[in-house]
Formats: structure tokens, sequence, C-alpha cells
């Protein structure tokens, strides 16, 4: 079995010009002509590899790196081997980023899986509209009266609902499905996302339970991106919208009428229910949830598994079940380890007494 390259880089790049880039200082006199073929991590790095360090706790692996340079903070630029070009910036890893972004553009959307252009093998009803330079891969369906602008790509599989509209350069990756939907610019769809469906919605009763119709759409703005397997409702009366700019990690379930303001960060396994509304700026970490009609202020940041009953303020950071400010779950938690580790002793102190 052959060993494949999924990305290979774009380049040569030297050091001059990756200094030009990111503003980082040659310190330790390392010809600026010479060239850098890939990135890879310290212990893997190869004589034509940069590499980056900003953890103290990886300096041993430093000492035996084999890179041609490395991205370090002042600090730690003596303790990079003479031979390896020490990168001197700020913060090294964003250094490393804006590097690794010029030598692999094609790692940042998903890319084609057969190839450019339209497809016969797609089914796409006459009706809909594709400008120029968009692609179509096989088995992808294009529904009734669709548009979809120049420089996207729709995947294999892939299944674009009637009289949706997806705007330029967006990635909509294979199997994922938009429904009722309006998408913007360079948004990005990873596979077997599912956009526009029914949110739940049902008038419970003790005869059983009648099904709301969903009449509202999913708006997702500009420069989203929405990890794989993430599901976000249509409205049931209003739109649901995702703010431009915000991310969206996988499996991610966002409820119908929820707001999710501009550039906010959900990770994993989020659930953020029905007319929930997030400012913008707001971090949600993996496995919180957010309550129906709570509203998180802009800049607020939510730890994992945080339970948000209650709307929270802009700007503070938070933990727990139920969620409140995170100083004094910290010291609720500490109280109640202490008072455990009490019980525990004196529990243990009683049962050696009846010994």
């Amino acid at each position: 079995m052959t060993d494949p390259v999924f990305f290979a880089p774009s380049g040569p790049i030297s050091l001059d010009d990756i200094v030009a880039l990111t503003g980082a200082r040659i310190a330790n006199g390392v010809d600026g002509r010479r060239l850098v073929l890939g990135v890879a991590p310290l212990d893997q790095a190869r004589s034509s590899d940069l590499t980056f360090i900003d953890n103290p706790r990886y300096t041993p692996l430093l000492a035996g790196t084999q890179a041609a340079a490395c991205f370090c903070s002042p600090k730690q630029s003596a303790s990079v081997p003479a031979d390896v070009a020490a990168l001197e910036v700020d913060k090294p890893h964003d250094a490393y980023v804006a590097v690794q972004i010029k030598l692999y553009p094609s790692a940042l959307r998903p890319a084609f899986v057969y190839g450019e252009g339209i497809s016969p093998a797609a089914h796409i009803h006459p009706s809909a509209r594709i400008e120029a330079g968009a692609t179509v891969e096989p088995g992808a369906v294009i529904g009734a009266d669709a548009e979809i602008g120049s420089g996207t790509l729709i995947g294999p599989g892939a299944v674009i609902g009637a009289s949706v509209r997806i705007g330029r350069d967006c990635s909509i990756a294979a199997s994922t499905t938009v429904t009722n939907a309006l998408i913007g610019n360079r948004v990005i769809l990873h596979p077997g996302v599912r956009i526009g469906q029914d949110g739940f919605g049902y008038q419970m009763s003790a005869k059983g339970h009648i099904k709301v119709p969903q009449i509202g759409r999913v708006v997702i703005q500009d420069d989203v991106e929405v990890g794989a397997n993430t599901t976000i409702d249509r409205g049931a009366n209003r739109d649901t919208v995702i703010g431009e700019g915000t991310k969206i990690d996988n499996q991610v379930q966002i409820g119908h009428n929820a707001t999710v303001g501009r550039h906010c960060i959900i990770i994993s396994q989020v659930a953020l229910a029905g007319s929930a509304t997030l400012g913008d700026f707001v971090v949600l970490g993996g496995k919180s949830g957010v309550l129906g009609h709570v509203t998180v202020g802009s800049g607020a940041q939510v730890a994992a598994t945080a339970s948000v009953k209650d709307d929270l303020a802009p700007g503070g950071r938070y933990g727990g079940a139920p969620a409140r400010n995170v100083r004094d779950w910290y010291r609720e938690e500490v109280a109640i380890r202490r008072l455990a580790q009490r019980e525990i002793k004196a529990g243990h102190n009683r049962d050696n007494k009846g010994e």
C-alpha cells in the first residue's frame, strides 16, 4: 500500500520571506536564504521543515529537533540548536499558522472529491441557476429555483433544496443537506451538516402530540464555518440566524428560532435550544447547553459542560450547572471538595473507633 500525502505544500519559502510574512527575527545568524519546504512538530521535523515552540514543557524536544527553523519566544531562542534558525517572535504559534496558511491553502476548506466543473452525474433541476465557476460533483442534487454562486463547491451526494440561496466561494461538502436556507459568501459546511430541517415543535396533550408547522428559514451570514454532522433547524415562526464569522464545531445542535451573533465560537456537542440568543463573540465550551429563550451577552465565555438556564451578562466568564460566575463556581467546588474530605476523614475515624 502506498503512503499518500493529502496536503502537499505550495512551495518552498525562504527564511527572509517568512520574516517578512510574520515579523519574526532570525536570532542566531542563520542565512535568510535558507528554504523551508513544509511544517512539522518539533520531534518529527526534518531538515527542510519549519517548527515552533510556545510551551516550556516541550523544551526537551527542542534540543533534539532536526528542523530547518523554529519559531520561538525571545526567552527560548538560546535553547534552539545552533544549526536551526531561531525565529524570535512574540507569538510563535500565531506565526507558525501564518506560514501554514501560506504553504497549505488547500487545507482551509473541503476539497474536490471528483473534480471541478458541473458533473454530468449531478441532478440539477432545469430552473436552478448556477453561476459560472461553480462546481457540482457527482450525485449532488440541486432543487428547483435554487441559486448557487461562482466559486462554490457542491460536494458529492449533497442535496440543495428548492429555492435555497448559496453565495460565492462556499464549500458545501459531501452528503450535506441544505433546505429552507439563505447562505452568504465564503461559508464552509463540512460533511454531513444538516441545515433547514424541521425544528422540534409539538403541541403536547394527554391525547397525543400535535406537530407545529415550522415555517421559518435558516439564515447563515458570510464567513461562517459549520463542522461535520452539526444540525441547524429552521425557525418555527421566525428565522434561525447564524451571524457572520461564527465558527461551529462538529456535532452541535442549534434549535429553531435561535439567534447566534457575529464571530462566536461554539465547540463540539453544544446544544442551543430553540429561541436562545447569543450576542457577538460568545464562546461556548464543549457539551455546554443553553436553554430556550435565554440570552448570553456579547463576549461571554461559558465553560465546558456548563448548563445555562438564565440570562448571562456580557463579558463574563461562567461555569457549572447552573452556570454562574466562574470565580463563584470555583469557590463552591473547592468548598464542596473540602467538606467531602472532612466527611470522609470523619467517617474513617468513626470506623476506626468502632473497631
